[in-house]
């Protein structure tokens, strides 16, 4: 999973929970209540304790009721100063707490943390409904907004009260009576499902491992065994211990020739929170969708997705559909043929039996290795996690002028390394905490979020504390941390969320945020250089000979960049497009979500041997983490990295720094003080062109080359178009990007 934390709103931020008593509450020793002395103002996670977060919490509400009550009761006419901005400059304390403790929870969510978690959820939901459903702090805010064309407001006054308006109206502060109750009854219901979502498939990972003995892995890598017998000890184990977290789950499936073992642990994988068992998750899921449809309604729109999109700069679910299905049929059509590839092989091993699911991975390494001579094992040896941390922090400096220091710093854990990031002018600019590998309480999947937002105080910025979360495959004995492909770009893409929240310059903070299908465009775009040769050759040395990687690996790499990408992007799209189905209904009915899946993607042609890269019960994306109905954001600015990066290629220098100045004055910095659209426009000159995706995923293809003869001269016309396949249905609104009226 690749994501960034979503913690700028109360509700995203609280998943969380514990008893409040003003005993505690009043211990002037909790350190999050405290004035921190820690050098760059970063969190005293040394002292930092599971029992602090609930009277912190405590406090922080307290704080912040009294705020709102200020504002409402301030007898002085509402002004953009006494009523936006102080709504604005609200909830300080709450909302650092609360990045403090989604960041942490996520990474380790211990018993202590998960009682935190169960508890104090209700709590916050309610504190967060009773603000935006406060109906004379909502007056306060509606008679500036009426008179703001009238206020001498600049650019981003007049944004940060229209963006002020527009949340309490999505929040449904213009309900009455009943509606307004109902309202705050299904938010408080989804939060508390949300949570539970969420454990039960923490739960499932760590209920389901796969125990074998040496003669069951003599096949696999060294390091792949190494790791999974560490994994056996680990547990109190003899043998070899394989698990469903990604950097487990992968090389078994690519290595391993035991077609029954290989199926055995990825079925694992597909039927998490699906087995019928305490930890299901199929109910949850049905009744947040139930949930979301009523949501819908009460707030004036046909369906969830029309509620969600509405804000994004898709604007509707019929321009994420048509940019999913525009990419959706051409893949699987990719997809078939490299199944025929494959197929090939696999009945030379199986004369007669039907190639599965689970024997993709196996059988794609063995083309990869046949067609490309590209073992990624051999690949791996020069992509140690020391030296792909280096290649970025050398992008990063190569573009922006930017360093990385590290420093020492109070810890979350162990693992965790932490720098400080001087800009250019050798200024502070932030601080960077990087937690590579998988653990028990740990999430699974990539993420970044905040510590501590950017901000200002008395007109100075106050720097960002961030924090870049993975589970990548953690080093053996004397073998360090070794990357696949995918984990080598995951870490550049989380690096991507990174800088965008270093760099963030934000005047207000009702303004830190993007459009839900922009946010990923500053990480996507990093992993345009994470491969490119003049970037590989910098960092990717071979850890024990210290070798550069060899040209003819290189080139290995570049003619397999295309290898697999029908499955790749036909598993992405399929994701996408359950989510938007699920989340397009418009009126609550009983629902078998199992039934629902399988129909919506059998009817798309989806083939047997691909299932969705998530589906419903472990879709943690849609059912606890902020991408309801905007799974499609990935693809979507996808479009964006992928013409955005065409203009490095164009320039003479992939690494132009002009180009990068305006990248990051005209996007990074900006946060959501302008429209996406119009701050790509600013760096780009254009509309985005969906050209470059479609090449980078292999779904353009030459036409057949026509001749014309002119007196004199001939000339090949070659033209580049979508793959044909099954017509896609009319359109409803543009295929581009474009800005919401």
């Amino acid at each position: 999973m690749k994501r960034i934390l979503l913690l700028s709103s109360l509700l995203c931020v609280m998943t969380l929970n514990y008893s409040c008593t003003n005993e505690v509450a009043n211990d002037s020793t909790n350190p999050l209540l405290e004035e921190w002395t820690t050098e760059f103002g970063v969190p005293p996670f040394d002292k930092i304790k599971a029992e602090h977060f609930a009277p912190a919490f405590e406090v922080a509400i307290a704080e912040h009721k009294a705020e709102i009550e200020a504002i409402v009761n301030n007898e002085a006419e509402p002004t953009f100063e006494n009523t936006i901005v102080a709504l604005d400059n609200s909830g300080i304390k709450l909302s650092e707490t609360g990045l403090i403790f989604g960041m942490l929870s996520s990474s380790d969510l211990t018993p202590e943390m998960e009682k935190v978690q169960d508890e104090m959820t209700p709590i916050l939901e309610e504190h967060s409904s009773t603000i935006m459903l406060n109906d004379a702090l909502f007056q306060r805010v509606k008679v500036v907004y009426d008179k703001r064309e009238t206020l001498g407001l600049d650019e981003v006054q007049m944004r940060l009260t229209e963006k002020t308006y527009n949340d309490f109206v999505r929040s449904g502060a213009l309900l009455q009576g009943e509606n307004k109750e109902r309202l705050k009854q299904i938010n408080a219901e989804l939060a508390m499902l949300t949570v539970e979502f969420s454990k039960n498939l923490l739960a499932e990972n760590a209920a389901f491992t796969l125990h074998l003995e040496a003669n069951q892995v003599a096949e696999l890598p060294e390091g792949v065994k190494a790791q999974a017998r560490e994994a056996a000890e680990a547990a109190g184990q003899m043998g070899y211990l394989f698990t469903l977290d990604k950097p487990s789950l992968l090389p078994f499936l690519t290595y391993s020739s035991n077609r029954d073992l290989r199926r055995e642990l990825y079925n694992g994988y597909l039927m998490r929170g699906n087995n019928g068992n305490e930890y299901d998750n199929k109910e949850i899921a049905e009744k947040m969708t139930m949930l979301r449809i009523e949501k819908a309604h009460l707030l004036g729109y046909d369906s969830y997705s029309a509620y969600v999109t509405a804000d994004q700069m898709a604007g509707t679910p019929e321009a994420a559909y048509e940019l999913l299905e525009e990419i959706f049929y051409p893949a699987v059509e990719s997809a078939k043929l490299e199944l025929e590839e494959m197929n090939a092989m696999f009945q030379k091993d199986y004369p007669g039996e039907t190639f599965e699911k689970s024997d993709w991975w196996y059988y794609a390494e063995k083309v990869r290795k046949d067609k490309y001579q590209l073992d990624e094992e051999a690949v791996r040896q020069y992509l140690s996690l020391d030296n792909v941390r280096e290649g970025m922090f050398y992008l990063a400096n190569r573009l922006y002028g930017i360093t990385f220091r590290p420093i020492t710093a109070p810890r979350y854990h162990k693992e965790c390394t932490v720098y400080q990031v001087l800009d250019h002018d050798q200024t502070h600019l932030g601080v960077l905490y990087i937690d590579p590998y998988p653990r028990k309480e740990k999430s699974g999947g990539a993420w970044c979020g905040n510590f501590i937002e950017q901000r200002y105080i008395d007109g100075e910025r106050k720097a960002p504390v961030v924090g870049v979360v993975c589970n990548f495959t953690p080093p053996t004995g004397k073998t360090p941390s070794l990357l696949t492909f995918d984990e080598a770009e995951t870490m550049f893409h989380e690096f991507g969320h990174a800088l965008h929240c270093l760099f963030a310059d934000v005047r207000y903070r009702g303004l830190a945020e993007v459009e839900g299908d922009f946010v990923e465009l500053p990480s996507q775009v990093m992993e345009n250089w994470a491969f490119h040769p003049e970037i590989l050759k910098v960092y990717a040395t071979h850890y024990r000979t210290g070798e550069v990687i060899p040209d003819n690996l290189i080139e290995k790499i570049q003619r397999a960049s295309l290898f697999n990408q029908g499955f790749t992007t036909t598993e992405l799209a399929a994701a996408a497009l359950i989510d938007l189905d699920i989340h397009t209904l418009e009126q609550p009915t009983d629902i078998d979500i199992n039934a629902f899946e399988s129909y919506n993607l059998s009817k798309r042609g989806l083939i047997e041997q691909i299932a969705p890269r998530y589906r419903y019960t472990y879709f943690a994306h849609i059912f606890a983490g902020g991408y309801s109905s905007g799974y499609y954001f990935y693809l979507w600015a996808e479009v964006l990295d992928k013409d955005a990066f065409e203009a490095f290629k164009s320039s003479s220098d992939i690494c132009d720094k002009d180009l990068a100045h305006s990248f990051r004055y005209d996007l990074l910095a900006q946060g959501g003080q302008r429209p996406g659209m119009e701050m790509y426009r600013k760096f780009r000159g254009a509309n985005p062109d969906k050209t470059p995706m479609l090449r980078a995923r292999g779904l353009l293809k030459p036409e057949p080359v026509v001749e014309e003869q002119a007196e004199e001269t001939a000339v090949e016309i070659v033209d580049k178009t979508v793959v044909p396949v099954k017509p896609v249905k009319p359109a409803k609104a543009p295929l581009k990007p474009s800005i919401k009226k």
